[in-house]
């Protein structure tokens, strides 16, 4: 498929820190980076800032939809006055919540106006399974006019919406910089020495902390190069067990006649590989001696002395190959005489 360069990709975003979404914006060259623009979304009609253009074979061009039109300053002006309402749309979803049953699980973090205030999102998060939020979608749709939709979230994103301060003291990552979620596992805290008491590597959302994942890979390379903890090792001080690590440093706590001591990783020998190797140098073969051949399959024991095996003796089936191709050979011969004698014959006549 050939791509058409002529095509403008620009990558929208719709809130102030939150995915790109890649669009059409071929029909109106003079748009740049800052501008508003409006789009068709599968939540409808949606008002974004176009944050950079992007090479086109690095999109979709078969789903990619076009810009409808740039944002008018009417249009960002009503973007205000219904964010302005998003408050008191709020506290009156949670009021209505607070009078029905089976809802006491849910929390709703947000209510969002599209910039038209054509329709109106609540956002909720609950740690329940099966969830009916029909009801109350109903009850709110006599007391709003624009058209309601109910969204389930995860605990990672009503932190985003939330923001506020992590447990480091700062801003929460989610909220400031981070567009998209990657997956978190006990195991990179493990790589990096973290206790694993859940209120040093749980965050505020309940989850594992997002910066465990930024220093993951720089531990993972650096430890390759260590020994694993309770490994001997041979250092300057002596021979000791291998206690502690720290990747970054490239160093090694090893306990030798209780001390600690802290070596660099160029100053380590590796006893136990070692020592396995002078063992297995030292030992002779497996099946040396014994009238069979060695497990490495290169010599025999005869009187002390060393010779190499000999040739794999014939299977039936080669000897009976090399038969039938010796008796091949005897059947041609024997037909070439006949054909010379038939020619000596003939030539005699001739005369």
């Amino acid at each position: 498929m050939a791509i058409n360069t002529a095509i403008r990709v620009a990558g929208v975003r719709f809130h102030r820190v939150g995915r790109l979404y890649h669009f059409d914006a071929s029909a109106y060259p003079e748009l740049s980076p800052g501008d508003y623009v409006v789009v068709e979304t599968r939540r409808g009609r949606q008002l974004g800032q176009i944050m950079g253009f992007v090479p086109p074979e690095e999109a979709d061009l078969e789903r990619l939809k076009p810009v409808q039109r740039p944002a008018t300053a009417r249009d960002l002006l009503m973007k205000k006055l219904w964010q302005a309402k998003e408050m008191e749309a709020l506290i009156i979803c949670r009021e209505a919540a607070a009078g029905m049953k089976g809802l006491a699980g849910v929390k709703f973090i947000r209510a969002q106006y599209n910039f038209d205030g054509s329709q109106l999102t609540f956002l909720f998060t609950t740690e329940e399974e099966n969830v009916d939020v029909s009801p109350l979608q109903r009850r709110l749709e006599r007391k709003f006019r624009s058209r309601l939709e109910m969204r389930r979230i995860g605990a990672r994103d009503a932190a985003k919406l939330l923001g506020e301060y992590g447990a480091c003291g700062g801003p929460r990552c989610c909220s400031t910089f981070l567009t998209s979620f990657s997956p978190i596992s006990i195991r990179m805290a493990k790589a990096q020495g973290i206790s694993l008491n859940p209120s040093e590597i749980t965050g505020m959302c309940g989850r594992l902390r997002c910066c465990l994942l930024y220093e993951y890979e720089q531990y993972v390379e650096a430890s390759k190069t260590l020994p694993k903890t309770n490994k001997w090792v041979g250092t300057p001080y002596g021979e000791g067990r291998v206690i502690d690590r720290n990747p970054l440093k490239q160093t090694v706590t090893v306990l030798i006649d209780g001390t600690r001591h802290e070596v660099h990783c160029n100053d380590l020998t590796p006893l136990e590989e070692l020592r396995a190797l002078e063992a297995k140098a030292r030992a002779s073969c497996g099946r040396e001696g014994k009238a069979g051949p060695c497990e490495c399959g290169a010599r025999v024991q005869e009187g002390g002395r060393s010779k190499p095996l000999p040739s794999a003796p014939e299977t039936p089936e080669g000897q009976k190959g090399k038969r039938s191709s010796t008796a091949k050979r005897g059947r041609s011969r024997r037909r070439g005489g006949r054909r010379r004698g038939r020619s000596r014959r003939s030539d005699q006549k001739t005369d």
